[in-house]
């Protein structure tokens, strides 16, 4: 019996054994709970820490083991580490949010309250992390360390899949379940709330500041009546519907009586088609016979000893020598580039260079497995290792099974425009107009055709090389064509850039048939020729459509082969290239009546040989909108400032990592191609147009369609013929607006500055409206449209 005794002593000894280690004692949860607060007060020393000596311990990470290694964090290594895995590989400033939870759970054990509540603490703490992580991410992108590694990515994996409208939508969406699924937020509340406010202040002006009594009985009464309830009636959000309009297509009718005199109708055709094709051989055999006799039409026949300009014009610029391999650097990028990829543990298997003029290409080919996405994202670690601006990583490389990573040369050579144009591709170019920008990453001169683009939109920061692109562009042209087959219309508002250009006049330069200058920098000038210039296109094409061609080079083709009659008004067509400098500041001060031209030229002047050629800093949508951006393919950008001017630009990253000193980005819709921009400078744009304006030309500049204005008078005297078209109008708005501004005719009649303030003029001289009188608006002298009627009525007797 005793031994019995023993045993269920034992057992019971045993199950309390089993009991006490299944359930931790009150002790063991205020050690454990103690230990988590101190652990929780730790991670918020490290972290504020970690913005300041962040910098400083960044080589120590991985000399962790190394124990005379002294880190810069109040916690030394122990906070570095932590802090760089929480703040930067992590969550950004969200991580502060793990210390507060593990505070809480620390108080929960020390005090030893209940842990149900503890599990919906930490899933929501979480959503709140990685809400507040993304959306640091996308307020603060310039700012990678705010919103840490995750933040980042997340923030543009979403936006690859939803852009930034969606992104925010996003942040918004989950902003709104924390609130009323945590704060039980309703618009009721909030809008109670406001109300509340709104009581208050009003209660305190009413009361008087002396009875401090009752001003605090006030206030009292106040706080018990604003006690803010959540609930959702009062304030509910009235729905936008959106309609899709959809056209009713109406249905095909029925041809009946189809087979009625079908072989008289027969018979009528055939004959018809016998007669056309008599008189299109009969001016076969005529062209046939006059070629015979004549020989083909030439164009270049009126300067027919035109000389093209020497090569010995341009300067080398010391590039004579080629590009200068530097084999100590290429070894030294290498080894960086190869140790940096191994310390975030990815392989390389081959690694090739290709020596540019100013950047040089490292083509990697990773091991199987390694994401390209992973070597993506290390564009700022490399650039950090080898120390150098402009870092641009291209994954993958189009048309080739390696990643690029492209990096300035410490000792850039200059691309010399006389070594771009004396290339054999430039040179043997079969092309209409071609343009030699400059030389690529594997120093081959690039060549393109701005018949083929059709229009080009340049464009980048200032100083960046935005001047210099448009002298090799026109350099490139009066290297190759002659004065018949090109002619050149520059748009100056800057008045210095392209006034080089005016010695040659009559070999290349177009203008209107009024003009004094060749190279316009006067708006009125700028409205003029643009609309002359849509005559042109008009006339154009309505020699395209009798001569039964396509395009300008099917029509010159034909007109050389003297098919087309010159008494029937057909010519020959030089193709014309429309120069505009510093886009922007022509819409500022031109506004509408310089982009419907422009529009309409980007949109049709492609087929008849007119290309535009677009300068501006930030081609914004107030400064080029969607119609004409649709219609320039082509674009250079130029080193700019942020990546949202890269994508404006390009539709695509990358400006903003460029160099500078003409390194530029080429697209015409698909790749985006690095080139190095040759570079002309003034002394010898000037030897160029000396040396061209020296020879013999035409009588005259090629002069464009004459052009009238709507607009006319520009005097303040009441010269009734004088008046603009618009006068009337403008009158009648001014006088039920009972407003006399510039500004108020540019609104509602869709004017430019110019215009509307010469109609002013002409108002304050008819009496309609008041002098000037500083930054007030003028004083409207009618009172009603009954006068006004009465007064024009009047001047017309």
């Amino acid at each position: 019996m005793a031994k019995k005794r023993t045993k269920s002593k034992s057992k019971s000894t045993a199950t309390a054994k089993k009991k006490f280690s299944l359930k931790p004692s009150k002790q063991n949860k205020i050690i454990f709970g103690s230990l988590l607060i101190v652990l929780s007060i730790a991670l918020v020393f490290s972290f504020l820490s970690f913005y300041f000596t962040w910098q400083d311990d960044q080589s120590l990470l991985s000399e962790f083991a190394n124990r005379n290694a002294e880190a810069s964090n109040l916690l030394n290594k122990f906070g570095a580490s932590v802090s760089h895995f929480f703040m930067y590989q992590g969550f950004g400033l969200a991580s502060f949010a793990f210390p507060l939870l593990l505070a809480v759970t620390g108080l929960y054990l020390f005090l030893g309250l209940e842990l149900k509540g503890l599990v919906g603490k930490w899933i929501w703490g979480l959503i709140g992390v990685i809400w507040g992580s993304i959306a640091l991410g996308f307020f603060a992108s310039s700012y990678p360390l705010l919103g840490g590694l995750i933040g980042f990515e997340m923030n543009d994996f979403l936006q690859d899949y939803t852009g930034k409208i969606g992104v925010f939508l996003i942040l918004l969406f989950v902003l709104m379940v924390i609130l009323v699924r945590l704060f039980n937020f309703t618009p009721e509340g909030f809008a109670n709330f406001f109300k509340s406010q709104k009581q208050k202040i009003k209660a305190d002006f009413k009361t008087p500041s002396t009875f401090e009594n009752d001003s605090l009985e006030n206030l009292a009464d106040l706080e018990d009546e604003g006690s803010i309830e959540l609930s959702m009636e009062d304030s509910v959000p009235e729905k936008i519907d959106t309609y899709t309009h959809k056209k009713d297509i109406p249905p095909l009718q029925s041809e009946a009586g189809l087979d009625v005199n079908i072989p008289e109708e027969e018979e009528s055709d055939i004959d018809l088609k016998v007669e056309a094709s008599t008189v299109e051989e009969e001016t076969d055999a005529k062209a046939a016979k006059l070629v015979q006799d004549f020989g083909e039409f030439d164009p270049k026949l009126e300067l027919g000893n035109y000389k093209f300009p020497p090569l010995d014009l341009l300067d080398a610029h010391g590039a004579s020598g080629g590009i200068t391999i530097n084999q100590e650097e290429l070894e030294e990028n290498k080894n960086r580039i190869v140790s940096t990829l191994k310390n975030y543990k990815i392989g390389i298997a081959q690694i090739k260079a290709t020596i540019g003029p100013t950047v040089t290409l490292y083509e990697i080919v990773p091991e199987a497995g390694i994401r390209i996405s992973k070597i993506k994202n290390l564009e700022d670690d490399i650039a950090l290792s080898l120390a150098a601006l402009g870092i641009r990583i291209i994954a993958p490389i189009p048309g080739k099974g390696t990643v690029g990573i492209e990096v300035p040369n410490k000792n850039a050579t200059v691309v010399s425009m006389r070594s771009v144009i004396a290339s054999n591709k430039f040179q043997k170019a079969e092309m209409e107009l071609p343009i030699a920008f400059g030389k690529t990453i594997s120093n081959e001169t690039f060549v393109v055709d701005l018949a083929k683009m059709p229009h080009l939109l340049m464009a980048g920061a200032t100083g960046q090389g935005k001047s210099v692109g448009l002298n090799a562009v026109i350099t490139s042209l009066l290297y190759k064509k002659h004065p018949a087959e090109v002619k050149f219309i520059f748009v100056d508002p800057k008045k210095v850039e392209l006034t080089l250009y005016n010695k040659i006049e009559r070999h290349f330069l177009a203008k209107l048939p009024d003009s004094d200058d060749a190279i316009i920098t006067d708006n009125t000038k700028v409205i003029n020729t643009l609309n002359s210039l849509c005559i042109e296109m008009d006339n154009r094409y309505e020699l395209l459509k009798t001569a039964m061609v396509r395009n300008i080079k099917e029509y010159n083709a034909k007109f050389k082969a003297r098919k087309l009659n010159p008494n029937d008004g057909h010519k020959f067509l030089p193709y014309i290239v429309l120069v505009i400098d510093e886009f922007a500041d022509l819409i500022m001060t031109a506004g509408k009546e310089v982009e419907t031209p422009i529009a309409r030229l980007a949109q049709l002047a492609r087929a008849i040989g007119i290309h535009l050629i677009i300068a501006t800093q930030r081609p914004s949508v107030n400064v080029i909108t969607g119609i004409i951006k649709a219609n320039f393919p082509a674009r250079i950008a130029f080193r700019v400032t942020s990546k949202i001017d890269s994508r404006t630009i390009l539709d695509a990253q990358g400006a903003d990592q460029l160099i500078g000193r003409g390194d530029m980005l080429y697209t015409q819709g698909n790749d985006v191609t690095r080139i190095q921009c040759a570079f002309v400078d003034t002394p010898e744009v000037s030897k160029i147009t000396d040396y061209i304006g020296s020879q013999r030309a035409y009588p005259e500049a090629h002069l464009l369609p004459e052009y009238v204005g709507e607009e006319s008078g520009t005097s303040l005297d009441n010269d009734i013929s004088e008046r603009d078209a618009m006068f009337r109008e403008a009158a009648e708005v001014i006088v039920i607006a009972q407003q006399g501004s510039a500004s108020l005719i540019q609104r509602k009649l869709k004017l430019g500055y110019n215009r509307a303030g010469r109609i002013i003029d002409q108002l304050e001289a008819a009496g309609i409206v008041g002098p000037f009188e500083g930054s007030k608006a003028r004083q409207v002298l009618i009172p009603d449209m009954y006068s006004l009627e009465q007064l024009l009525e009047n001047e017309t007797k």
